[in-house]
């Protein structure tokens, strides 16, 4: 996910994260933050490398639960020299490029955030990982504008201590009172199968307030 203003905050790289870059036509980032350290988040951080050596030749700002950072040092040990790492608390704010995120856990692996992102027209919620919203998450988030939220499963939920299925996402984002809802983190992981047009006539009586994106989708914020 990239937020972009007169600076480009990108949160978390992806094994494809290149390919992404060529097909939208990103060439660079001011600021980078991650949700967690599971390899189909970071797995792409090595695509930065001479981004940041070669082009911004600073280090990256990046920002992160202290348990990724740590993470990140095991896996991407000759990327440490790139990053200007800064380790979040839970709930802690930072305002970058007058955009303002706020660090919430999730319940994923030790360390998940999600974030409440927020401008002066807009407050999104992008939890791309996570089983069910704490309380105080919850609340934290009641009435946003937009939430992102891990939709994994379909049907059975595989994995609830740490995922959401698309029912599941769809009944938290009426819940919160969320205006709009987009389905996220879909995965192929099902005890059946569906396809898309199913998926999107499953939604329909939502009368567009679930939405199912795709690559490239922008939002505006």
């Amino acid at each position: 996910m990239l937020i972009e203003g007169s600076q480009k905050t990108l949160i978390d790289t992806p094994p494809d994260i290149r390919h992404q870059f060529l097909r939208e036509g990103i060439d660079s980032i001011d600021n980078l933050i991650y949700t967690h350290a599971h390899f189909d988040h970071i797995g792409g951080l090595g695509e930065l490398e001479y981004l940041v050596r070669l082009k911004m030749k600073e280090q990256l700002p990046t920002y992160s639960s202290q348990d990724t950072i740590h993470q990140l040092g095991i896996e991407f040990g000759y990327m440490q020299d790139c990053l200007y790492m800064q380790a979040w608390e839970p709930f802690a704010e930072l305002e970058l490029d007058d955009v303002r995120y706020t660090a919430l856990p999730a319940t994923h692996q030790a360390g998940t955030f999600g974030y409440l992102i927020e401008t002066p027209e807009t407050r999104l919620f992008y939890a791309c990982d996570t089983g069910k919203l704490l309380p105080e998450v919850a609340e934290k988030i009641q009435g946003v504008d937009i939430l992102i939220l891990d939709a994994t499963f379909w049907g059975t939920n595989w994995s609830p201590s740490a995922h959401h299925s698309i029912p599941q996402t769809i009944e938290t984002g009426l819940e919160i009172g969320a205006k709009k809802i987009y389905l996220t983190h879909l995965a192929m992981h099902y005890a059946e199968p569906i396809t898309l047009a199913e998926l999107e006539e499953y939604i329909e009586p939502y009368d567009g307030r679930v939405v199912v994106p795709y690559d490239g989708l922008k939002i505006r914020i």
